[in-house]
């Protein structure tokens, strides 16, 4: 196991080639943090002809998360769930010479790579395991925001996005697992490209491609018919296949799944999640280059196959972006189901007297009142917009959120649902979530 402390920004380049530049195949099993259990990569695996497994887990939510869980058991703070993705092909992995790349490092990437050495030696496969730091802020924080608006900010997290490079160089030094800490999604394929095939970091157009092939794959199966618009037309969602880049040197490439699989890839899965999250098309900022997705093309080739071409990439900014995060309040949800005439507005009743049930204690203990109050009747519209007391619905679910600085204010909602003071057609089936 070793450590790459930062990023090295001159790299030697490689008198070999990887395979005679054949193509490379990356597999991603993982979108975030719960997003699939060890089947996505067991599928990829066995099925997908992979060169590597990546797999992104951090959301920017996902950070506070980590950190509650570290303040607790500061040997955590990374996402444990990679180790039991990790185990049923660990011995496939090591004999195939499958390469793994995954940010499930978290807050804590050395503790994540030192319990999957343990691991590993429990199942007698020799890997080597590789960890890069140097996005965690915290310890800078002054430094870092002595020129900004949040100065005084009690952050519980500050991270830069890093790139792809340090990827790049792990490899290079012989890892065959680098678990990474923040850094940005697509840099999980990037990093095995620029390994794979030399690129140099001048590369830009390659690099835009490389990234955009990561862009495409970051969301597990987002891009084979997950979350698609016209979800009807994706059969077998029960066995949705996970999306695998067939990358070449020139870093032209397609998307594709595993054969035998549900799920869709199409023009339209691909363009969708192509447009996922990018902000301005013409400059979608990278730590490694300035992507311009103006003039991409996607070819539909064969069925589940997806041709990309046409990404165009320009140098990076000099600097990195930011992620922090802070304790903002707490909150607190309920919901109940109602049946019956007059339906919503019976629920919308129900959550508003419980709120001013709440607001009575707090006028009598001194608190403060909700921060924020939003109250929903499912199935009767109020998600498009519409008012649920002017509803006909005969059968919705209320739901209520509520915010407060105080923790213990948000557990009054609870207590107020305990009261037996129902309206006839509410459904004694509450489900009351608070803050932990």
């Amino acid at each position: 196991m070793f450590q790459l402390r930062r990023v090295l920004h001159v790299r030697k380049l490689l008198t070999r080639c990887y395979q005679d530049n054949a193509n490379v195949r990356i597999g991603c099993f993982s979108g975030f943090w719960g997003d699939s259990c060890s089947f996505a990569a067991q599928q990829l695996v066995r099925k997908g002809n992979i060169n590597y497994l990546v797999g992104d887990y951090l959301a920017e939510v996902t950070m506070s998360i980590l950190a509650a869980v570290k303040a607790k058991m500061p040997e955590l703070g990374y996402c444990p769930d990679f180790f039991e993705h990790l185990a049923p092909v660990g011995k496939q992995i090591c004999d195939n010479n499958i390469k793994v790349v995954v940010n499930a490092g978290g807050l804590n990437p050395k503790g994540c790579a030192l319990k999957l050495t343990e691991l590993l030696k429990t199942f007698g496969l020799d890997l080597k395991v590789a960890y890069v730091t140097g996005d965690n802020l915290i310890e800078r924080k002054e430094e870092v925001t002595s020129d900004s608006p949040y100065k005084n900010y009690p952050f519980n997290t500050l991270n830069c996005y890093l790139g792809a490079e340090p990827i790049a160089v792990a490899l290079e030094q012989g890892a065959d697992i680098v678990v990474t800490g923040r850094c940005v999604d697509s840099a999980l394929v990037l990093g095995p490209l620029i390994h794979a095939f030399n690129w140099s970091m001048s590369d830009y157009d390659k690099l835009a491609q490389g990234s955009l092939a990561g862009h495409l794959i970051e969301c597990g199966a987002q891009c084979t018919g997950g979350n698609f618009t016209d979800w009807e037309k994706v059969p077998d969602f029960s066995n949705v296949g996970f999306p695998v880049v067939d990358v070449d040197c020139s870093g032209v490439f397609t998307v594709t799944k595993p054969p035998g699989t549900g799920g869709l890839v199409s023009f339209g899965t691909v363009a969708e999640q192509l447009l996922y999250e990018i902000a301005d098309p013409l400059c979608y900022a990278l730590p490694d280059v300035n992507c311009d997705f103006t003039n991409v093309r996607l070819e539909e080739v064969s069925a589940n196959v997806v041709k990309v071409t046409g990404a165009i990439g320009t140098p990076p900014s000099p600097y990195y972006k930011v992620s922090a995060t802070h304790i903002d309040g707490y909150k607190a949800t309920m919901m109940a189901p109602m049946i019956g005439p007059k339906a919503a507005q019976k629920g919308y009743l129900n959550a508003m007297s419980n709120i001013e049930r709440c607001r009575k204690l707090f006028s009598k203990t001194g608190m403060d009142d909700f921060e924020e109050v939003n109250i929903e009747c499912l199935g009767s519209g109020s998600n498009q917009g519409l008012d649920p007391r002017a509803s006909d619905a005969e059968e919705v679910v209320m739901w209520c959120g509520v915010r407060h600085k105080d923790k213990k204010s948000t557990c009054y909602l609870g207590k107020g649902v305990s009261w037996f003071q129902h309206w006839n057609g509410a459904r004694l089936h509450y489900d009351v979530r608070r803050p932990s």
